[in-house]
């Protein structure tokens, strides 16, 4: 059964390009049903898919299904206290969907002879896949949860790979066996840590999910120059979990509603929400620290709301749109409208000629992290 599903998927994957040589030889040698245990909670990747549970002992055809999909496989909520049979809590560690794993390994551009530190060991998987590929005692795998390290290190040696598993803060890279030629982060980072460009020799590569708190995850492909620096782009939109000691508080609290201000604006809300990568990078870096939730009504009201992410108790900001209306309520609160700060964020980023996604770049040093538009002297300036 596993082999004709995990045949499928392979095709699958091959034809949408996700899935090329040399991973292909090693998706082969590397079933990916050994690191997933008998129950867990699987995350669709099509869009409006339910989330649902698998659990090996009482549906084994099913659960063969869902390993062999291209679907991201919750292993672990709440650090261990979730329940995987409801789903309820918060994901803390997981197998990544197939469809994006090849893609970041692919971005890595392994030559034989790579040292590669992997942040993140998670299930597993990925960690065996680069043994398959470089050899175990070239891959150095960190991991933060000691249950989930341990089942790692217990599934590797069950598929035949040793690489070197390190239970720590993956924020603090592995410094005894740097330098590496390749950081391979498997967790969605606000700020770079700035070990892992340390713990990168020069030409270096480092492939990572990045995750502004304004707009998607977005992947991050840096290379490390001869000054300590990392620099790079953004190759495509990557959604992961967050790295522990980086993970937020985003919530929507709209308190001192009395003393709210509310105004009209003529600037759809919608087109906000819907605006392009670029213009999410434009806003990220222009608007600091804001996030977004989106609301829709069955009858097609919108309502777009802002706050800080980590202050609860701090600016907040709802702009509802409403069909037929040519201006719309803004309620506000707080020492700056966080409204005016995205929604001209926006517009300068409209008045910059709306650059896509691909003119971005971001650049990791000792002392800081900036975005940068075309080039890396062309940094985007914080918002003013």
């Amino acid at each position: 059964m596993s082999e004709h599903l995990a045949s499928a998927l392979a095709a699958h994957l091959a034809a949408s390009g996700n899935l090329t040589a040399p991973w292909h030889e090693h998706y082969t040698v590397v079933p990916r049903h050994h690191f997933i245990p008998d129950v867990a909670w699987v995350v669709p990747d099509e869009t409006g898919a339910e989330p649902y549970a698998i659990d090996r002992n009482q549906d084994t055809p099913r659960w063969f299904q869902a390993v062999y999909s291209d679907a991201s496989i919750v292993i672990q909520l709440d650090a261990g206290t979730g329940d995987l049979r409801t789903g309820k809590g918060t994901p803390t560690s997981s197998c990544s969907a197939p469809g994006i794993v090849f893609p970041m390994l692919r971005a890595l551009d392994l030559l034989d002879g790579h040292k590669v530190l992997e942040i993140g060991t998670g299930s597993g998987w990925t960690a065996a896949l680069l043994s398959a590929r470089l050899g175990s005692h070239r891959v150095t795998s960190i991991e933060v949860d000691e249950d989930v390290a341990a089942r790692a290190a217990e599934a590797m040696a069950r598929a035949g790979y040793t690489p070197q598993l390190i239970t720590a803060d993956g924020a603090d890279g592995y410094t005894p066996n740097a330098p590496y030629d390749r950081v391979h982060a498997t967790c969605a980072v606000e700020r770079v840590p700035y070990a892992w460009v340390r713990d990168t020799r020069p030409g270096g590569v480092i492939v990572l999910p990045w995750r502004p708190t304004y707009g998607h995850g977005l992947l991050a492909r840096l290379v490390v120059n001869n000054n300590g620096q990392a620099i790079g782009r953004f190759e495509r939109t990557a959604s992961f979990m967050m790295l522990r000691t980086q993970q937020r508080a985003i919530g929507w609290t709209p308190h001192d509603a009395e003393d709210a201000t509310a105004e009209l604006t003529t600037l759809d809300p919608r087109t906000i929400i819907n605006a392009p990568e670029g213009a999410a990078l434009a806003i990220a870096a222009l608007a600091p620290g804001v996030t977004q939730t989106v609301i829709t009504e069955p009858g097609g009201d919108v309502s777009l709301l802002l706050s800080q992410a980590d202050t609860p108790e701090g600016a907040w900001a709802a702009v509802d749109y409403s069909a037929g209306l040519d201006a719309y309520t803004v309620t506000w609160w707080g020492d700056h409208n966080l409204w005016a700060q995205v929604s001209d964020a926006y517009l300068q980023w409209v008045s910059w000629g709306q650059p896509a996604r691909t003119r971005f770049g971001i650049t990791v040093t000792p002392e800081d992290q900036v975005l940068w538009l075309d080039h890396p002297r062309h940094r985007v300036p914080p918002y003013a």
